[in-house]
């Protein structure tokens, strides 16, 4: 393996990291799980929910991308 593409293999690899945990952030309002209401931690699992969903579909496409 070349040295481009051990970066860019890191890269890819802390750039999905980066998208995961941006959207757990957004999922759960920036906000700690003690500091919500039982009604705000609903909403937040149910956010959860569809941010794992959009990652699957994220990986589900890359697995297309590369064919």
């Amino acid at each position: 393996m070349t040295l481009n593409g051990l970066i860019n293999m890191v890269l890819n690899r802390l750039l999905r990291k980066g998208v995961s945990r941006g959207i757990d952030r957004a999922a759960s309002g920036g906000r700690r799980h003690e500091d919500m209401t039982p009604e705000e931690r609903k909403q937040a699992r149910a956010a959860r929910q569809t941010a794992k969903r959009a990652r699957q579909a994220l990986r589900a496409g890359r697995k297309i991308g590369r064919f």
